[in-house]
């Protein structure tokens, strides 16, 4: 349609005849004279509808399932997020709560023994220098350590340090089969020489054949001379098993070690000997003895005796 002045002439009177009808409509409510022609309109353009929307529907859902979808995937993530940082500050206060637990125990043997000690962790473990049973301290030459001094924990006796590096220290475990130190036995004085057996138990061969032990009696560093390499008086085990060697001029025992050698972490280097040898100071309280069959109950005292009739 070509824009004339009829054409224009011709809209305007549509428009107007529009909001005449609307007008009407309005003001008509449920009585309007247009009331017919639209439910007409809506029962012919309502199937229209609904299937439009049937048709829409689906494709908003999808849409809105979506957007839902990344909103419960970042909250998921979060939540993720969440609980690995709360793991990671439980696992940090449970270790941190197990050093300071290693830490008291070994300030505790260092103070009852006398020792002056150099705190380290171990860092690593496995073969250095064609030992077998050897660990990695955070702890060297930089710190006043040299070779030939005794490490020990809050249990008893580790090992001795090889070789030293400024800041690293490689120590030999007692637990390595060329592990060699004196000991002592608790109380009577015997003394020998313990040997380590890889994860077995540590065999000392004492001097005296005849040497009165049994199993549970315990043991103890017997010292060297400047407390190198191993101070006095440092636990090393409980006897385990008493073997029988008739005959021999030595008599062999078997010693279960206080510390446990595959889980080391932190250690103490002795770097200044006690003045005095602490001899059985630094082994741990005997148990209290208690009745049989009933570990955890004291032992009762024996009724007073009576005169009989």
């Amino acid at each position: 349609m070509r824009d004339t002045r009829q054409s224009r002439l011709l809209l305007v009177l549509l428009v107007l005849t529009a909001f005449a009808l609307i007008t009407v409509d309005i003001k008509g409510g449920q009585d309007s004279p247009l009331g017919g022609p639209r439910r007409a309109a809506a029962s012919v353009l309502g199937p229209v509808e609904n299937a439009a929307a049937g048709a829409v529907d689906p494709v908003a859902g999808y849409i809105r399932a979506i957007r839902d979808a990344g909103t419960h995937q970042q909250r998921l993530d979060q939540i993720t997020r969440e609980n690995t940082e709360l793991r990671q500050k439980l696992a940090s206060s449970d270790t941190a709560a197990g050093r300071g637990k290693q830490l008291d125990d070994l300030l505790r043997t260092a103070g009852t023994g006398g020792y002056t000690v150099k705190a380290a962790q171990v860092i690593a473990i496995g073969a250095a220098q064609g030992f077998s049973w050897t660990v990695t301290i955070d702890a060297g030459s930089d710190d006043g350590l040299t070779r030939d001094m005794t490490v020990i924990d809050g249990q008893g006796l580790v090992g001795r340090i090889t070789t030293v590096a400024p800041t690293t220290a490689t120590v030999l475990l007692a637990s390595d089969p060329g592990f060699t130190a004196g000991v002592r036995l608790e109380g009577g004085g015997e003394i020998g020489f313990a040997a380590g057996q890889g994860a077995s138990p540590m065999r000392i061969e004492l001097l005296n054949g005849r040497a009165q032990v049994k199993a549970g009696d315990r043991l103890v560093t017997f010292g060297s001379q400047s407390g190198r390499p191993f101070v006095p008086g440092v636990p090393v085990g409980t006897v385990k098993e008493v073997q029988a060697t008739p005959g021999q001029l030595t008599k062999t025992v078997l010693v279960e070690p206080y510390v446990q050698f595959t889980r080391l972490d932190l250690v103490g280097v002795v770097v200044v000997p006690p003045r005095t040898d602490p001899r059985d100071a630094v082994l741990p309280p005997v148990p209290a003895p208690t009745a049989a069959g009933n570990p955890q109950a004291p032992i009762a005292a024996a009724p007073p005796a009576t005169r009989g009739n």
